[in-house]
């Protein structure tokens, strides 16, 4: 499919899904504006793709950034088209009762008040246009408690139930919100998940991981028509029905 024209904004674009996301966009014309805290790999992504992408340093716990985040795109490229949130952390793995109540406040913050932010930033613009696609990058762990992942279950159930919320608010808009459950990704977190020792997901070994371009291409295919069965609903990358008809098998 083309993106040609379109604008495609990426939180937590620095490496790992966010990263193969913006290569995935650029290749299918897609303008990407690339959102990170570390300014330096968002600089040198940008600088390998090219014209087409913006490298906008924000941190997405901070409503005021995302917001002018946003706005650099309509600068650069006259509108947002698809707000893909992505940025995430797992850290802190640790037990209810020993976990540092700041670090797992600071996870929500990401986790929850990120996607919260993209949204309520994005959101404005593309109702008063009456097109746009929200897609919030989610998890198994939405679901399913583990152990030691209090802060990362938590954040990620909220998340699902603010993609649904937008989805109900914006449908009869026009918009599209959805989201993606990638399962366990070959990325730095599951470098820091198997260092952690805790949980079976620690016990898993690296070729278990499937590579950050799937969920790259995957979020690329549901910003087609085709995807518009799902719209509202939580595609797991974990179907096979869903790989093949991404094409990844």
């Amino acid at each position: 499919m083309t993106m040609q024209g379109k604008c495609v904004l990426i939180t937590g674009a620095s490496k790992g899904i966010g990263a193969a996301a913006a290569r995935v966009f650029a290749e299918a014309g897609a303008n990407v504006a690339l959102v990170a805290r570390n300014r330096d790999a968002i600089a040198d992504l940008a600088g390998e793709i090219g014209p087409s992408a913006i490298a906008i340093p924000c941190d997405v716990s901070r409503y005021w950034e995302v917001e002018a985040a946003v706005e650099a795109c309509h600068t650069a490229f006259g509108q947002l088209d698809v707000l893909i949130n992505n940025a995430g952390v797992v850290e802190p793995i640790a037990g209810l009762a020993d976990v540092d109540p700041g670090a797992w406040a600071h996870a929500i913050d990401i986790n929850l008040k990120g996607v919260f932010n993209g949204m309520h930033a994005a959101l404005p613009g593309m109702i008063e246009r009456r097109s746009g696609t929200i897609l919030t990058v989610s998890s198994g762990a939405a679901h399913n408690p583990l152990e030691g992942w209090s802060a990362y279950c938590t954040s990620k159930a909220g998340a699902a139930m603010l993609t649904r919320c937008a989805d109900h608010e914006a449908r009869a808009a026009g918009l599209r919100v959805m989201g993606l459950s990638p399962g366990t990704v070959a990325t730095d977190m599951q470098r820091e998940i198997k260092a952690s020792g805790v949980n079976p997901v620690s016990a898993l070994d690296w070729s278990d991981h499937i590579p950050a371009d799937w969920p790259a291409k995957a979020l690329l295919c549901m910003c087609s028509p085709e995807a518009d069965e799902f719209v509202g609903q939580e595609i797991s990358l974990r179907d096979e029905d869903i790989r093949r008809r991404i094409g990844l098998i």
